[in-house]
């Protein structure tokens, strides 16, 4: 069971529409899909909501302290409430999947992600779920830093958020702990292929045989 949603990114205008928020996108649309405004707390430095599902309580954060401290404010939080690694999710940019794709997993390392790096220092655990939102790679690795503090283009922002509203769709079953579920939802990039419609029976041709009477010899 998912208790902590989170979202990474870099406060500030000028990082708002950067692939490295792509994290904050997917809070920003699952406080929408869940009727749950998000409001800066100081205690845990950070935008955040608490609120109610199915009579449990749930917790959603964008660290607003920067992408290289993102664990204090999750950190801070997380201890709080006494919610364990295994009950937090991090969404967050992945350099390594195309846009338009997310991948869901838990534990592992941090692949050189510093908002990721500074939560598993804080947390002392790598335990904690991970979204991972496709931004598709630069090429080289010295573009990275560049890459990700620039804006998608057109088409690869909508295959971004193609691939948050499927695990929007899944965010109940990440909730409830399904995750096999979950994974089968978020993993699907693909639509399903269109089934053809059959094809009619083939009505068979009736030949008339009768003559027609205008050309009938009258009968003797």
């Amino acid at each position: 069971m998912i208790r902590l949603f989170v979202g990474l990114g870099n406060p500030g205008s000028e990082y708002e529409g950067t692939r490295h928020n792509a994290g904050f996108w997917w809070i920003d649309a699952l406080s929408r899909q869940w009727n749950m405004p998000l409001r800066f707390e100081k205690s845990y430095f950070g935008q955040m909501a608490r609120g109610q599902l199915r009579g449990e309580t749930v917790w959603l954060l964008e660290p607003q302290t920067f992408m290289n401290l993102s664990g204090k404010s999750v950190a801070s939080l997380a201890r709080f409430f006494k919610i364990s690694p295994e009950q937090i999710l991090v969404a967050h940019d992945e350099l390594d999947l195309p846009a338009g794709e997310a991948k869901l997993k838990q534990g592992g390392g941090h692949a050189g992600h510093n908002g990721l790096r500074d939560i598993h220092a804080q947390l002392g655990s790598s335990d904690y779920w991970r979204l991972r939102i496709g931004i598709g790679h630069p090429g080289h690795k010295n573009d990275v830093a560049n890459w990700v503090l620039k804006k998608p283009s057109p088409d690869e922002r909508a295959g971004i958020e193609a691939a948050m509203d499927r695990a929007l769709k899944g965010a109940d079953f990440l909730f409830s702990g399904e995750m096999a579920k979950a994974t089968g939802v978020i993993h699907t990039s693909k639509p399903p292929r269109e089934k053809k419609p059959k094809p009619s029976p083939v009505q068979p041709t009736i030949q008339d045989n009768s003559a027609d009477s205008s050309t009938m010899e009258p009968k003797p």
